[in-house]
């Protein structure tokens, strides 16, 4: 059976022009009979199987007391890997361990891997003040772990193996926060993301306190901006600004190009005046894909418009390079230039709230995937039919270097026909095996998204060209009686054709006790049943 992860995107693509995907699913397990259609060029296969999520026995409290299910792509499996309450941001130490911020109790936790068993889970370090992002960087022959609190940027001295932090530095404080007198306890995104380049310098995600509002874009330091520090916290400046909440920032691989995704913001009231007579009301059919979400490349001396220029999806290129429109709120009258403002690299579905931002380059995840980016969208919470919940992935184009169009790798977390979720996924980071590792605040869960390369097996397909409902057999011997329930996924009078691998001979019986029978080498075998009325009762896998 043909891998494509494991091929390069050029040898996917030839492949991909005579082959379709299916789902590969052994007869022990539950049988699937979703069908992949040919991904678009440039894209691997987007999440399209639902798999039942793997919960060990010690970990089946709620939301788990259920069965659950996630669509992933095929080839992958997704397990729990730990339960922690209100995970937020994660970071992969040198010698693999996992430590994940924990706002809600103060603390960061470490997990570590314990075999077969459970992992083990202990506080890295207690008593800091919301922490949030995680970041190791090395600097000469000395690894720090930054960890951002809401006040202040911290890092400790990290040597492999440690399992409590050691030698805490604080390289940045007295950053804004709702213990900053001017603004009275109330601070809506003061919770701090932060970055390191090759260069060593630090990046501070300052969020705005508000949904929109002018006195951020006065204040010192500049709220709705990026501040950029030298590792050590001296030499602060501004970087970046119009940027309502970054919280996930992080660096192309082998650049110095800083990308962040950006939650922008709600309410927004109708900026066109047109004849529909909505001009400066809060529409909630407008409100719903307004404005997108950023996921945008940020420069130094950057602008991205918030509060005053929102960008706009309807336009024919969509979410790519949007004008901007002027907000009601704030700049109705167009005293502020919007088309002066850095245009955002691409936008997300409005609401969608995305958190963490990963690239997959130089990591060991799966190779098709592994130009690209991953974003996990927490989920909307004021539009009137949910959107996020899910894990996004974005090609990369390596000559242009901006993402391609967005498919979705794990979605299932909201029920879209109830609107039930149960799940919200936060931080994704790749471990050292090549699984991507995906935290969610709402369960309380790290989950674990693995690739397992494609078995060969026997294939049988309800249409004549290698399409439709499908169902596989292991090549082992053995036999499959319709009688029996064995194929129940495609039916017996639905198997139209036969995909053999190689030194496997299948047979293939009109009747549950024989009757007219065919032999089939290995090979693709197009109207199988023809000699029988397209009725297929018994197969036997020699």
């Amino acid at each position: 059976m043909l891998d494509l992860f494991a091929l390069q995107p050029t040898q996917w693509l030839g492949r991909m022009a005579s082959t379709r995907l299916v789902s590969l699913i052994v007869l022990t397990t539950v049988i699937s009979s979703e069908v992949l259609s040919t991904p678009a060029l440039g894209s691997p296969p987007a999440a399209s199987v639902e798999t039942k999520l793997q919960v060990p026995s010690t970990m089946t409290s709620s939301p788990f007391n259920t069965s659950r299910y996630l669509k992933v792509p095929p080839n992958f499996s997704i397990s729990v890997y730990a339960r922690i309450p209100k995970a937020r941001f994660m970071a992969v130490a040198p010698n693999g361990d996992l430590l994940v911020s924990q706002p809600s109790t103060g603390k960061v936790l470490i997990v570590q891997p314990n075999g077969s068993n459970d992992p083990i889970i202990s506080d890295f370090v207690t008593g800091l003040r919301k922490p949030h992002d995680i970041v190791f960087h090395t600097i000469d022959n000395t690894t720090y772990v930054y960890i951002s609190e809401t006040h202040q940027i911290n890092r400790f001295i990290y040597k492999s193996g440690d399992i409590t932090a050691n030698n805490r530095q604080v390289v940045v404080a007295g950053l804004p926060d709702s213990s900053t007198p001017e603004l009275k306890g109330s601070y809506g995104h003061e919770l701090k993301n932060i970055a390191l380049d090759a260069n060593h310098k630090l990046y501070v995600s300052i969020a705005s306190t508000c949904n929109a509002c002018l006195e951020d874009t006065v204040s010192n330091p500049r709220r709705g901006a990026i501040y950029q520090y030298d590792a050590d916290g001296s030499n602060q400046r501004l970087f970046a600004q119009g940027l309502r909440n970054a919280e996930g920032l992080a660096f192309l691989p082998d650049t110095n190009d800083l990308w962040v995704v950006v939650n922008n913001r709600d309410r927004i009231a109708y900026p066109f005046n047109d004849s529909s007579g909505n001009y400066g009301k809060v529409i909630q059919s407008y409100v719903d894909d307004h404005p997108p979400e950023e996921f945008t490349k940020v420069r130094d001396g950057g602008n991205y418009g918030w509060p005053f220029c929102n960008p706009n999806p309807d336009k024919p290129n969509g979410f790519n390079d949007m004008p901007f429109d002027r907000d009601y709120q704030f700049n109705a009258d167009g005293r502020v230039n919007c088309n002066a403002m850095d245009k955002i690299t691409k936008g997300i579905q409005a609401h969608s709230a995305p958190l963490g931002l990963t690239f997959l380059q130089n990591t060991k995840f799966p190779s098709l995937y592994s130009t690209g980016a991953v974003v996990g969208l927490h989920g909307s919470w004021n539009r009137q039919k949910k959107t996020g919940y899910k894990i996004a992935y974005f090609p990369w184009d390596s000559k242009t270097n901006i993402p391609g169009d967005q498919i979705d790798l794990v979605s299932g977390w909201l029920i879209t026909a109830t609107q039930q979720v149960w799940g919200r996924p936060v931080d994704m980071v790749v471990d050292r095996q090549g699984n991507l590792l995906i935290s969610d605040d709402y369960s309380g869960t790290i989950y674990k998204l693995s690739y397992t390369p494609s078995v060969a097996q026997v294939q049988v397909y309800k249409h004549s060209n290698f399409n439709g409902v499908s169902q596989s057999f292991p090549i082992g011997a053995g036999v499959y009686k319709a009688s029996q329930g064995d194929l129940s996924a495609v039916g017996n009078d639905s198997i139209s054709s036969l995909r053999v691998p190689p030194d496997t001979v299948v047979r293939v019986c009109e009747h549950n006790n024989g009757g007219r029978c065919r032999e089939f080498g290995s090979g693709d075998h197009k109207y199988v049943g023809k000699d029988f009325n397209d009725i297929i009762s018994y197969i036997e896998v020699k």
